[in-house]
C-alpha cells in the first residue's frame, strides 16, 4: 500500500482552499467541453452513420460507425500510456492542456469529414482516424483530470472534489444530449441530415477553445511540485511511470482495471448510449430518448457531489458496494420494462444513474488513492482505459448487435454479469478513506 495515515491536524481539515476551488472551477469545465466533444459522435451515430459508408443497409452503417465507435477506445489506453506518463514528468497541468487541443481538433475534422459519396473510402478513413485521435486524448484525460482534481483538495474532502471529474463528464454528456435534444427537435430530417449533425461538431470543437483558455491559467498542484522536488533531490533517474506502475504497483493496478469493469459498462450503456438504443429497440422518437436522458442525467449531475460527500463520511466500498449490488438487481426489470413509453424510459434513465452514483463519485478519488504522486496520473489512466477498451467501448456494439439478432432479451444479462463481477470487486478492496494520498 502506497499511503499513510493523515496527521490528526490534517484529517479534520475539510475546508476547500481558495486554489482548491479554482482547480474544480477551471478543471471541471475544461473536463466537461472535452467530453461534449466525446459524446456527441454517439448522440448522432444514428443520423451520420449513413454518409460514410456505402447505401443500402442503414443498420449495417449504424454498426460499422459503433465500430469506429470501439476504435476510438482502442487508443484510451495508448493516450493514458502517453500522456500519462507525460502527466506526471512534466505536469498535470500541460497534460490538461495538450489533451484538450486533440481532441477539440478532432472533432472539427469530423464535423467537416466528407462523404463516402464524395471521396470514397477516404471518407471512413478520415473518421477512424479523428476517432483514433479522440480516444488518445479522452485516454490522457481522465488520469490527468482526476490526479489534479483529487491532489487540489483537503484531506476529508478527496472524494467530494473527484467527484467533480464525473460531474464534469456528466456535464459533458448533457450538453451534446442538449444539444441533440434542440437539433433534432427544430429541425426538419433533411436538415438534419445533411448540415444538422455536423453543426453539433462544430460547435463542439469550439467549445474547446474555452477549455483550452481555463486549463491556461491554473497553477499546477503541490503532490507534483513536491514528487518532483523529491526526484531531483534524490539525484535519481526517473524510470518511465508506465514500467514503474506495473514493476512496483501491480496489485494496485489490477484493482484499478477491476474497479472499472462494472462502472464503465453501465455508465456508457445508462448514460451515453441508451437513447439511441432505445430509439433502435423500441422504435421510440430520438428526440424523446434524448430528453429523457437530458433529463436523468441533470439529476446525476446535481447529486454527484452528494454522493462524494457520502464517500467522504461513511467510505468509499459501502457507495461503490451499493452501486453493484442495485444494478445486479435492477438489470432485469429495466430492460424488460422498456417499451417505447416515454415516461418509463425516464424512470428506467433516473433509477440507473442514481445507482451510478456509487461508483462515479468515487472512482476518481478511489484510484488516485491507490498510487504514489510519481506515477499517479499513468496508475489512473493506463488500467482505466484497459478496461474502458474492453467493456466500455464495446458496449454500444455488442447491445446492438444482440437487439438486431434477436438477443434483445438478453441485454440484461450483459449488464448483470458487468454487476456482479464489479460487487467480487468491491467488497475484497481495502478501503481507503482517510489515508494520505503521498
Amino acid at each position: 500500500m502506497t499511503t499513510q495515515q493523515v496527521p490528526a491536524e490534517a484529517v479534520h481539515e475539510t475546508k476547500l482552499s481558495a486554489r482548491g476551488r479554482k482547480a474544480i472551477i477551471a478543471g471541471g469545465i475544461g473536463n466537461a467541453v472535452e467530453w461534449v466533444d466525446w459524446a456527441v459522435y454517439t448522440t448522432f451515430s444514428s443520423v451520420f452513420a449513413h454518409h460514410f459508408f456505402p447505401k443500402g443497409d442503414p443498420i449495417a452503417a449504424l454498426l460499422a460507425t459503433l465500430a469506429i465507435f470501439a476504435v476510438g477506445f482502442v487508443m484510451r489506453p495508448v493516450g493514458a500510456a502517453v500522456m500519462g506518463a507525460y502527466a506526471d514528468r512534466h505536469g498535470r497541468k500541460k497534460g490538461l492542456v495538450l489533451t484538450i487541443g486533440l481532441m477539440a481538433g478532432s472533432t472539427a475534422v469530423i464535423g467537416l469529414a466528407p462523404t463516402f459519396e464524395t471521396v470514397g473510402l477516404l471518407s471512413p478513413i478520415i473518421l477512424v482516424v479523428a476517432r483514433m485521435v479522440q480516444g488518445f486524448s479522452a485516454g490522457g484525460e481522465f488520469g490527468s483530470s482526476s490526479a489534479f482534481l483529487v491532489e487540489s483538495a483537503a484531506p476529508r474532502r478527496r472524494a467530494f472534489a473527484g467527484s467533480w471529474q464525473q460531474v464534469s463528464v456528466g456535464a459533458g454528456v448533457l450538453l451534446a444530449s442538449g444539444v441533440g435534444a434542440i437539433i433534432t427537435s427544430n429541425l426538419s430530417k433533411d436538415a438534419l441530415d445533411s448540415w444538422g449533425w455536423r453543426a453539433a461538431f462544430i460547435v463542439a470543437a469550439l467549445l474547446g477553445l474555452v477549455g483550452l483558455w481555463l486549463r491556461s491559467s491554473v497553477a499546477e498542484t503541490d503532490s507534483f511540485t513536491n514528487a518532483q522536488r523529491r526526484s531531483e533531490a534524490s539525484g535519481e533517474r526517473r524510470r518511465n511511470s508506465v514500467f514503474t506502475m506495473f514493476v512496483k504497483h501491480p496489485k494496485a493496478t489490477l484493482r484499478v482495471f477491476g474497479i472499472t469493469i462494472a462502472g464503465t459498462l453501465l455508465y456508457y450503456m445508462w448514460v451515453s448510449y441508451m437513447p439511441t438504443y432505445a430509439a433502435v429497440a423500441t422504435g421510440i422518437p430520438l428526440s424523446q430518448a434524448l430528453l429523457a436522458n437530458f433529463i436523468a442525467v441533470g439529476l446525476f449531475l446535481a447529486l454527484l457531489p452528494f454522493g462524494g460527500l457520502l464517500s467522504d463520511k461513511i467510505g468509499r466500498k459501502p457507495t461503490m458496494t451499493a452501486f453493484a449490488a442495485g444494478f445486479l438487481l435492477f438489470s432485469w426489470p429495466a430492460f424488460t420494462l422498456l417499451n417505447g413509453n416515454f415516461w418509463m424510459l425516464l424512470f428506467i434513465e433516473v433509477v440507473g444513474v442514481i445507482l451510478l452514483l456509487g461508483y462515479s463519485a468515487n472512482c476518481a478519488v478511489i484510484m488516485a488513492e491507490q498510487f504514489p504522486a510519481e506515477v499517479r496520473a499513468t496508475g489512473i489512466g493506463v488500467p482505466y482505459a484497459l478496461a474502458v477498451a474492453a467493456f466500455g467501448g464495446t458496449a454500444p456494439y455488442i447491445t446492438t448487435w444482440m437487439n438486431t439478432s434477436g438477443y434483445g432479451s438478453l441485454v440484461w444479462v450483459y449488464c448483470a454479469i458487468a454487476a456482479a463481477i464489479g460487487l467480487a470487486v468491491y467488497l475484497t478492496m481495502p478501503e481507503t478513506k482517510g489515508k494520505a494520498l503521498d
